[in-house]
């Protein structure tokens, strides 16, 4: 028995392999193979997990992954389960002290419910917890391994995890007077991220997004020391990882940057118009999982089958980030490309006059076509999704208030255009009212106080809890902001040709004038892209290893890569449906799969970007984007990822109980 960290030192292989692959080929070789040792080659095990590592594995393997190394049954750690003394047992379980005394029930005494058991633990674990399990003589004997994998995150894309903290909002952006609870949250947040530079072997430059006092008189919060808070953590942890594990890098490898939901307000409330956040945001879908209709092969009524949306599909895969209106029409041209190119289909098609195919045509061909079912199936699919968007679009007028919400984020909508809105377009969801005002709220923090904010309140005529949301909004605002405006340089600018307040910076970028409603863009790119060049201000981003000026061989001040010019993703769209699979143009799903890691080799160092309070899809979508822009991989990392929806239940928990330091009578 050794207790170590899991031995990280095998390669994962010369090829580039991302946060995702990394992960699974951890949990599937580093941990299930590794405990396939001496006779027990051939025979089949049990997998005990809790509730945190059943979901880390969920995210990275799926169940024939698992079965195929030799697991046979999974099992819960605090179910009641059957002994089984002849198989030998994986433990994948958090390092708790509850875990510990489930697991040496276990294995004590003279009738253990596994013949021998291999133990990995998600995180480090403590020294009371080893000396624990090793008083136990009868346990020592029939313990295979004992080991910490550091591994205790949710890899949640290729390119984004997320911690699992779900109330962090919650906990830490509420009334001040519970700073143990918010202290609790940080700690297993830092942790967690921890982890993920132990997986990847990466040690980063720490930066984080300073308290904004306003002078010395002023008393910073303990929202406004946040990121501060979570910086000296995270290093903490990483200081312990450096000395202590094996093969763990001893210089620094890449860019660790930490902000929360203060640094951009406006994205997780604003309508994202790109086919990703459009299904998560209009189609209630429940995580990735889709209800999808299809015809009964007995001819009865459609049956539902439940579809998840994600990295497998090479038509996810493609058109995520696209627009709306730009994967509309490429499911067009890949429908109308595959009828075409197939005889058999266009036969089949041929009474329709050469009419546009509906889903149920598609489904149709799907039975008289069988060979061709998988491809059909992809197209069928996406079509009816994103005609059921489109539909949801139309009916809700949501174009009107997309352009609203965009003119009043650049500044060229004010106060007076969304009253007129909210007045006059009675049809306008209760849900799209809210957003529209917590982004007026967001800009304009000032017009919700006092007299003023009651007469909104009344003109809206919005529930309270509603309103609840609208106020909460201050709470996410950084302490300089909300006393009096700020000069920072994220602070609500005024341009100086708009009388109108603006948030955002217009750009001139092809891909924001070919599709309508494409301006918009998070914070973060702002930032990504500064940090890349080494203009991220060290007053407002301080790090905590005060890092040479010639990290990268270069100056911090000189871009560090010089980015490819811009392009257009419309010009990149070819219809590719009925190309044979080894088609290899570069722009079919095939081979955008296929090429996916090859073109990482040629990266710069890693940029991570945590976000605490909740992360936004459209920020997700940005580190793809910039990956491919400033040709250094972008992972993006937060304790959740939130649709509107969910965010703005969220807030509306962040109850007005708050006192402010002007009420409080010292």
């Amino acid at each position: 028995m050794s207790l170590s960290d899991s031995d990280s030192s095998s390669s994962y292989g010369s090829d580039y392999k991302n946060l995702r692959q990394i992960s699974r080929e951890r949990l599937l070789h580093e941990m299930l193979r590794s405990a396939k040792t001496g006779n027990s080659k051939s025979t089949w095990k049990v997998l005990i997990m809790d509730r945190l590592t059943v979901k880390i594995m969920s995210y990275s393997c799926k169940m024939a992954d698992i079965t195929q190394e030799g697991v046979s049954l999974v099992e819960d750690i605090y179910r009641r389960r059957q002994p089984l003394p002849s198989m030998d047992a994986i433990y994948f379980i958090q390092p708790t002290k509850e875990n510990v005394i489930m697991f040496l029930s276990d294995m004590s005494g003279k009738s253990p419910l596994y013949k021998k058991a291999f133990v990995f633990f998600s995180s480090p674990i403590s020294r009371e917890l080893v000396s624990h399990i090793k008083k136990d003589s009868s346990v020592l004997t029939r313990i295979g391994a004992l080991r910490e994998m550091n591994l205790e995150y949710f890899a949640i894309d290729s390119q984004g995890f997320i911690t699992d903290n779900e109330r962090a909002l919650e906990e830490l952006f509420v009334d001040e007077e519970d700073s143990r609870k918010g202290d609790a949250c940080l700690n297993v947040m830092a942790s967690r991220i921890a982890t993920v530079f132990a997986s990847l072997r990466e040690f980063p430059f720490v930066r984080y997004r300073a308290a904004k006092s306003l002078d010395v008189t002023t008393m910073t919060t303990f929202r406004d020391l946040i990121p501060t808070k979570l910086a000296a953590r995270i290093w903490d942890c990483l200081i312990q990882y450096k000395q202590k594990t094996e093969h763990f890098p001893q210089t620094e490898t890449c860019e660790l940057l930490i902000l929360d939901r203060s640094i951009d307000q406006i994205a997780p409330i604003i309508h994202e118009w790109t086919y990703d956040a459009m299904c998560h945001d209009l189609l209630n879908m429940e995580g990735n999982k889709y209800v999808h209709e299809v015809l009964s092969k007995a001819g009865g009524p459609p049956e539902k089958k439940d579809v998840l949306l994600e990295e497998h599909d090479p038509v996810w895969l493609e058109l995520r980030h696209a627009h709306i209106a730009d994967a509309s029409e490429r499911l067009h041209e890949k429908m109308t490309n595959f009828v075409s190119k197939n005889k058999a289909a266009k036969i089949q098609h041929g009474s329709r006059d050469g009419g546009e195919l509906s889903t149920r045509d598609l489904q149709q061909m799907v039975q008289a076509l069988p060979q061709y079912s998988e491809q059909i199936d992809k197209i069928s699919l996406h079509v009816e999704i994103a005609g059921k968007i489109n539909r949801i679009i139309r009916e809700s007028g949501l174009r009107e208030l997309g352009q609203l919400e965009q003119d009043l984020v650049f500044g060229d909508a004010g106060m007076t255009d969304v009253i007129k809105f909210l007045t006059t377009k009675e049809d306008a969801t209760r849900e799209n009212k809210l957003r529209l005002l917590m982004i007026l709220a967001a800009i304009y923090p000032e017009k919700f106080e006092g007299e003023e904010g009651h007469n909104i309140m009344k003109v809206v005529r919005l529930p309270q809890d509603d309103m609840n949301a609208v106020n909460n909004m201050r709470l996410l605002a950084v302490a300089s902001e909300t006393k009096k405006s700020s000069t920072g340089a994220f602070s609500l600018k005024f341009d100086i040709h708009k009388k109108k307040r603006a948030a955002r910076k217009d750009r001139t970028g092809a891909e924001e004038t070919t599709w309508q409603l494409s301006r918009f863009y998070p914070m973060i790119e702002e930032l990504i892209d500064k940090l890349n060049k080494g203009e991220l201000s060290k007053d407002e981003y301080p790090c905590m290893n005060d890092p040479s000026p010639t990290f990268h061989g270069t100056s911090q001040s000189t871009p560090m890569h010089q980015a490819p010019a811009p392009h257009s993703m419309r010009s990149r769209r070819t219809p590719t449906w009925a190309r044979p699979r080894n088609s290899d143009d570069g722009y079919s799903s095939d081979s955008v799969l296929r090429h996916a890691s090859s073109d990482f080799k040629k990266m710069g160092q890693r940029i991570f970007v945590f976000i605490v309070g909740g992360a936004t899809r459209s920020e997700l979508r940005v580190c793809h984007k910039l990956t491919s822009k400033l040709q250094r991989e972008v992972i993006l990392g937060s304790s959740s990822l939130d649709d509107p929806p969910h965010f703005i239940t969220k807030l509306k928990l962040l109850t007005a109980n708050e006192l402010s330091l002007d009420d409080l009578q010292i």
